[in-house]
């Protein structure tokens, strides 16, 4: 696992002011974006922000890869398409990606982001991500 660079995606700024966080149960990692106000982008809902949840999905998505194989840099996203399902009510949202096909440059990534019950997902993401693998002679 590329611990550092774990740590560094957690470290980019607008990661680490949503406060997104990482939990390891089992062989699985499940990203964890903390409720806080400034989430909120419809406070008559009151709903968070489709961006931040959107957002949340490509970090979550960017650490599996980096959690699955070693990586010489961040995963940079290609391409990623988000469906809402439903409003992300003013609570903690979980995530979890897995991986479709990592290549030698290029990795297709579904990421499922819930509330209350994982079966009842708020959002869903699929992107393409470039990657850089470790060479495997180093």
């Amino acid at each position: 696992m590329s611990d550092d660079l774990i740590r560094t995606l957690l470290e980019v700024p607008y990661v680490s002011k949503f406060g997104v966080r990482f939990e390891r149960r089992g062989d699985e990692l499940t990203g964890v974006l903390p409720y806080a106000e400034h989430l909120v982008g419809n406070p008559l809902v009151p709903a968070l922000h489709g961006g931040a949840v959107g957002a949340f999905m490509e970090v979550v998505a960017s650490g599996a890869l980096l959690a699955a194989q070693p990586l010489m840099r961040l995963p940079k996203p290609i391409d990623v398409a988000v469906d809402y399902l439903r409003p992300a009510r003013p609570q903690d949202v979980y995530a979890r990606a897995v991986i479709g096909r990592s290549g030698s440059r290029v990795a297709n990534v579904r990421v499922e982001a819930w509330q209350n019950r994982r079966d009842a997902p708020v959002a869903t993401l699929h992107g393409h991500f470039l990657i850089k693998p470790v060479p495997a002679d180093s």
